[in-house]
């Protein structure tokens, strides 16, 4: 294997780990952990939030506010279909995640597209739109 395979597999395994930082970040109510997955300043596209160029600490946490009135959270991130360009790269994977508290439960089904940077202190978060495509309550 030569050294470009070899750095191509390297960075596919730091995404997947990004990715799970994210969900042990969010999941945790670990606003540092959460943190440490994007650059400093980000853009984010969900169904209820639009920022663009906006400090990476106001979507961490609006996030972990959004979760918070949840007791439980479980975000489950697969399929990671990672395409690499250099420095940058993008990421689409599928979401599957549970929030549960005492009045119910509620499932997010969706993808993230990503957009990717390679830092010096690893690949971060630059752009993520998350596209929902099943929400069920009960």
């Amino acid at each position: 294997m030569d050294e470009a395979a070899l750095q191509a597999l390297i960075d596919r395994s730091e995404i997947i780990e990004l990715f799970n930082r994210y969900a042990l970040g969010i999941d945790g109510r670990d606003a540092a952990l959460f943190r440490s997955c994007f650059t400093e300043r980000v853009d984010i596209q969900t169904s209820g939030t639009q920022m663009e160029q906006e400090p990476a600490q106001e979507w961490v946490d609006l996030a972990l506010r959004a979760v918070g009135i949840f007791e439980s959270t479980q975000h489950t991130i697969t399929n990671h279909h990672i395409e690499l360009q250099g420095q940058e790269a993008s990421c689409i994977a599928y979401l599957n995640a549970n929030h549960s508290s005492r009045e119910g439960a509620m499932t997010v089904l969706g993808r993230y597209s990503t957009r990717l940077q390679k830092t010096p202190q690893g690949w971060r978060i630059a752009g993520l739109e998350l596209t929902v495509t099943h929400t069920q309550t009960g």
